[in-house]
């Protein structure tokens, strides 16, 4: 979010400067974290498209037409998007990064400043304060966007400025990455141009595809269940009682060294207002308006309002 707003600025003809907590992913391989894959719609490729990045994104993604739901006895059936023609976009998500960051930091009135974390700013002076390993830098701007996450350090700052409205709460699911290998033949081993769902009431499992013929599975579950998953027999004997296609493809290895080895991480959604102060600093992203992903991200999610009243707002934002 941070690198495309500093591109759709910067096109504005104003000087940016870029703060990224963590050092450049790009070059250290080991800089990753663990994150749901991306499905783009036609409102994130059209913003893509505005900073001209549309077609390089999608050369490196693959279109999904439709979900490919999986009943438990291994029959599956499509549910089209919409109309014939039209698509989701499934891309890895640091590979989508990789390119707003190297686009903002080819613009010659964007700097990126790697390896800053942000400790205070102040919104009616627009003076900024951040860390680095060695030093503290001081910067004033005439505006701040804090694109900086469901943990927003500069939403942190806005509570201490104004009467500020803010809820933060996890639900009871957690989620927890699983990678279905190529086939034998190194292609799909699923039908390509889906995002494949197997719904089980309380939780569920997904796959995204990519390039590679791999398929980037993420498990949805209440933590109390994933908390029961402590042996490779109850890990085996779940997935052949709820996803039995899904192990046939996984293979018991990966199922079991996954589930064993990693943790479910949590599901957050933010609410808060105000968004913005004193024409001098804004939140945007998951700063704003953080969502679990079954929302898509707040974007299709909104409340009609009664006749005569205010514009719909977000219904988590």
């Amino acid at each position: 979010v941070g690198s495309l707003c500093a591109c759709f600025i910067a096109k504005r003809g104003y000087n940016v400067d870029l703060f990224e907590m963590r050092q450049d992913f790009r070059a250290d391989a080991t800089v990753l974290g663990r994150s749901i894959n991306l499905a783009l719609s036609h409102r994130g490729l059209e913003a893509l498209e505005r900073v001209g990045l549309r077609e390089k994104v999608t050369k490196s993604g693959i279109p999904m037409h439709a979900r490919m739901i999986h009943s438990l006895d291994g029959k599956t059936r499509p549910i089209p998007y919409g109309r014939t023609g039209q698509f989701i976009m499934s891309v890895d998500r640091m590979g989508l990064n990789g390119v707003l960051l190297t686009e903002a930091e080819s613009q010659p009135n964007i700097t990126i400043h790697f390896g800053h974390k942000l400790v205070s700013c102040d919104p009616t002076t627009g003076e900024t304060v951040f860390s680095t390993d060695d030093s503290t830098v001081k910067r004033t701007y005439d505006l701040i966007v804090g694109c900086d996450g469901a943990f927003s350090a500069v939403r942190k700052s806005m509570m201490r400025h104004c009467r500020f409205d803010y809820e933060q709460r996890y639900i009871e699911h957690g989620y927890m990455e699983i990678a279905f290998p190529p086939s034998e033949s190194g292609g799909h081993c699923m039908a390509t141009n889906y995002l494949h769902i197997w719904p089980r009431n309380q939780f569920m499992l997904i796959a995204l595809p990519n390039l590679d013929g791999s398929f980037t599975g993420t498990m949805f579950m209440p933590f109390e269940l994933f908390d029961q998953l402590k042996s490779p027999e109850a890990v085996v004997k779940f997935y052949r009682d709820t996803f039995p296609d899904a192990l046939e493809l996984l293979g018991e290895k990966t199922v079991v060294d996954t589930i064993l080895s990693l943790k479910a991480l949590p599901l957050v959604s933010i609410r808060c207002q105000p968004y913005h102060l004193n024409d001098k600093m804004l939140i945007i992203g998951d700063a704003a308006h953080a969502m679990v992903p079954f929302y898509g991200q707040g974007m299709n999610c909104v409340r009609r309002p009664p006749p005569g009243t205010a514009e719909a707002r977000p219904l988590l934002s």
